[in-house]
């Protein structure tokens, strides 16, 4: 990215030299982030992030129709949830939120069985941010695409398949013609990339109204200059992903996530463990820990040099229990005492024995200070 901050600064839209500089280099990030995705390069769009790509997707979509019904899941992201509520309160759509099973898992029957005649969009998130489960989606999009043959015989219009996958690219295979979705939402900074860039996948033939104007930029689907360092680094990114297999399961991640899951089981009692054994990305564990706050340990981790997550970084300082444990049927005095664990690439297998050496006393601790400890 660093050239791109000095000298090769060019507007990607000039027609002079050092503007065509920067409008190959971003035509290349794009052919980057394609391959990445099976996709194809034209139908890669840049975007500022995970939540502009999913506004885009789901208000893009949406609007033109005025009114309509969208099928999402209890336990998306807010960037979803509260796009669906800003639909449904502003502009009349109908929402189905979907529950899930104890896994965090949507069974794609119900999908097909909420299906009405004005279904617009179904939006099925790839991976959940706090858990790590990873949802059905080749058999949501089968179902879907059974019910669009029936709509095209009726004369009815589809109903599109989006997915908010800013937790799965980079660090889980990602086909977009895999998973059979018309729309795919990523973030840059989730997979090594920078913060403040991300990307919408969208499927050729697919319509989908702009919500920015002012510009050509995008194919005049995003207006504004684009962010050409954001934009390369977010390239170098997925092209680092794919030479390591295509953000392909981090076999290393699984062992140390695992030492740490069965460490934390037989150090400390009362504990529950949220992150599904199957269908989970590699890196995440979310467990809770009965009678202390989620927030109380992550400020006592943080004070011995571990950074470790209460739950979702977009809801911090909520005073609520998490939505996606109440979700998934834990209760809310125990979803307080939720802490996320993330693991990357470069963590190493004496950090998760410090973890366990200096989590017990803290827990501890923390419990001998709690009156619901001794009322339990």
């Amino acid at each position: 990215m660093l050239p791109y901050l000095k000298g090769k600064y060019g507007n990607p839209s000039s027609l002079h030299r050092i503007g065509r500089a920067s409008r190959d280099a971003v035509e290349e990030a794009r052919r980057k982030v394609a391959r990445l995705l099976g996709a194809e390069e034209e139908e890669i769009f840049f975007t500022s992030g995970g939540t502009e790509s999913v506004n885009m997707a789901l208000k893009g979509m949406a609007i033109p129709h005025r009114r309509g019904h969208i099928i999402t899941s209890s336990i998306e992201h807010h960037a979803v949830l509260s796009t669906c509520r800003d639909l449904e309160d502003y502009y009349g759509f109908k929402i189905t939120y979907l529950p899930v099973d104890r896994h965090g898992l949507v069974n794609p029957e119900f999908v097909g069985k909420a299906i009405r005649k004005s279904t617009v969009l179904v939006s099925i998130m790839h991976a959940n941010n706090e858990t790590g489960t990873i949802e059905p989606l080749e058999e949501i999009s089968k179902i879907i695409k059974r019910v669009n043959v029936n709509r095209s015989e009726a004369n009815l219009p589809r109903v599109y398949f989006h997915t908010d996958a800013v937790q799965t690219v980079g660090k889980w295979p990602v086909d977009v013609n895999i998973l059979g979705v018309d729309m795919l939402s990523l973030s840059g900074h989730k997979f090594y990339g920078p913060k403040g860039i991300g990307a919408l996948y969208l499927r050729t033939g697919t319509p989908l109204h702009a919500l920015l104007h002012g510009g050509h930029h995008e194919r005049n689907l995003r207006a504004g200059t684009e962010n050409v360092p954001g934009i390369i680094g977010l390239g170098s990114a997925c092209e680092l992903a794919e030479k390591g297999g295509g953000g392909g399961k981090d076999r290393n991640l699984v062992r140390l996530k695992e030492k740490l899951r069965r460490g934390i089981l037989k150090r400390i009692d009362e504990v529950t463990v949220n992150s599904p054994p199957d269908a989970c990305l590699p890196g995440t564990l979310n467990v809770c820990f009965r009678y202390v706050e989620g927030e109380s340990i992550a400020l006592e981790l943080d004070l011995k040099g571990v950074s470790v997550s209460s739950g979702s970084a977009c809801s911090a300082g909520s005073p609520e229990p998490s939505h996606v444990l109440t979700a998934i049927g834990v209760e809310p005095v125990v979803a307080r005492g939720s802490v996320r664990f993330s693991l990357g690439r470069n963590n190493k297998e004496e950090e998760v024995d410090y973890v366990l050496d200096i989590l017990p006393p803290i827990i501890r601790r923390l419990r001998e200070m709690s009156p619901f400890y001794y009322a339990r």
